[in-house]
């Protein structure tokens, strides 16, 4: 009987243990990364970057020394003489990649400087060689050379990075060298109307001017995301490429100091739901094709106007985002099926991907020398605008500080004429483009927002 009040006494004592330990586990919090642990093992990886950029002198006035009315009126005035050649500099981060000095940062931190100097941890500080741009996913690849082994940061998954997962930055804001910020991934997929592969990753760790091309690590220490843009007068918010789309484009930039992206032939819009009713079709998921381009990889594989493509290469098509960033990251002469709906039937066609050019990749806008990008206007995007009755390109798209923006143009102006061409294709504009010489002024006929015409003069750079 002994035996038995034992044995019934264990068995509860064990249920109870296993209870406990049960709401133990279930009330347990996750813990937070060792913070102090991963900065100190990445911290080395980081760089600081200080371009120099030789401004040339500004022409002065004709008259400066010639008309005695000039000259008083300058000085009463407080009109400057002609200014002098300058440096100009700028600053960003970056984050070393490989152990013989490949580093990644962003294109907008190294573009048109004319030096490069990268400071290391230890306060060395290296001129580095460019090895190559990608304006189109803002990235840049830098080298330096030194003699000892440099320490370098392991790239990880970023598809894999999920949404209330902490992350730390590293990196350089208002020039504080090596300034260390945590916080979570608060979204992924981001647009915020960079340009035709936006796909950030949002987070909350602070993110100032400065950490531009530093590194985003996930809480296992791998490089997740490279910090890119913030929201003006925003807290908390800021954005990241994810590092699975640089990758590729790295690799090409390291071996040719160039990046081919897959090409399509293609031009679509979104599928609203209201759209998506009227084609019969159950979902407003995928993109509704607006133009194909004659003897494209789109045309040979008998893709039409009004298809709504839903997958490409075994990816889902959800939003006009997906498309360009799937056809630009596939390897060029690869074999894809596209599945698309065509009068609501579901239809499977089959591709070869080629090598893109100027003009549009697929769903990109053209983007001619003169600081403009412009899309083909689709009756949808004419409603938006409140253009009826309108055709031409629109621009969606002005380059701050090029000769376009100086000249007045701004999103939503229709391009009618390129110097006295019409123009209501992206692949006429293109071609006109592409004839532009470096220094040529290019005459426009636009129709403005406002319902007015006019001509602006702008000067290909």
């Amino acid at each position: 009987m002994m035996k038995v009040r034992h044995v019934v006494i264990i068995c509860m004592l064990a249920v109870a243990t296993l209870f406990t330990l049960t709401t133990l586990q279930a009330e347990a919090k996750p813990v937070s990364p060792d913070f102090v642990e991963l900065s100190k093992r990445l911290k080395p990886t980081v760089v600081n970057i200080r371009t120099t950029k030789n401004i040339k002198p500004r022409a002065g006035s004709p008259f400066m020394g010639s008309d005695p009315f000039a000259d008083l009126f300058g000085q009463f005035f407080g009109q400057q003489a002609p200014q002098q050649p300058r440096k100009q500099q700028g600053m960003g981060t970056g984050f070393i990649i490989s152990a013989d000095g490949f580093i990644l940062t962003n294109n907008h931190v190294v573009n048109g400087a004319d030096e490069i100097m990268v400071k290391l941890s230890d306060g060395r500080e290296i001129k580095a060689e460019l090895k190559g741009l990608d304006d189109k996913l803002d990235v840049a690849l830098l080298k330096i050379s030194d003699k000892a082994v440099l320490p370098f940061a392991e790239l990880g998954d970023s598809d894999a990075l999920e949404v209330g997962e902490w992350v730390m930055a590293i990196g350089n804001p208002f020039g504080l060298a090596h300034t260390v910020t945590a916080g979570i991934v608060s979204a992924k997929g981001r647009v915020i109307g960079s340009g035709p592969y936006d796909d950030y990753i949002q987070t909350d760790a602070s993110i100032n001017p400065g950490n531009s091309g530093g590194p985003l690590f996930s809480s296992s220490g791998k490089v997740i995301g490279i910090n890119t843009a913030i929201i003006a007068n925003g807290q908390g918010i800021g954005f990241a490429i994810p590092i699975n789309m640089a990758k590729s484009v790295a690799e090409q930039l390291k071996a040719t100091g160039k990046v081919v992206r897959g090409y399509l032939g293609v031009n679509f819009d979104r599928l609203s739901p209201k759209l998506a009713k009227s084609l019969g079709l159950a979902s407003d998921k995928g993109v509704i094709v607006t133009h194909v381009e004659k003897g494209s990889p789109a045309d040979k594989a008998g893709l039409r106007i009004e298809d709504v493509i839903v997958q490409f290469d075994g990816k889902p098509v959800n939003a006009e985002t997906d498309l360009p960033k799937v056809v630009a990251g596939t390897p060029v002469g690869k074999q894809v099926q596209i599945v698309v709906f065509r009068k609501a039937k579901r239809l499977v066609l089959s591709a070869t991907v080629a090598q893109g050019r100027s003009g549009s990749v697929v769903g990109e806008p053209a983007t001619a020398s003169i600081g403009i990008s412009v899309r083909e206007l689709t009756p949808e995007l004419a409603r938006q605008l409140g253009l009826k009755d309108a055709k031409g390109l629109v621009v969606s798209e002005v380059k701050p500080g090029s000769s376009a923006d100086e000249a007045g143009m701004v999103r939503g102006d229709l391009v009618l004429e390129f110097n006295g061409q019409p123009v209501d294709s992206l692949e006429g504009f293109a071609a006109l483009a592409a004839k532009v010489a470096k220094g040529e002024v290019v005459r426009l006929l636009l129709r403005r927002p406002d319902g007015s015409f006019g001509y602006v003069a702008v000067t290909a750079e």
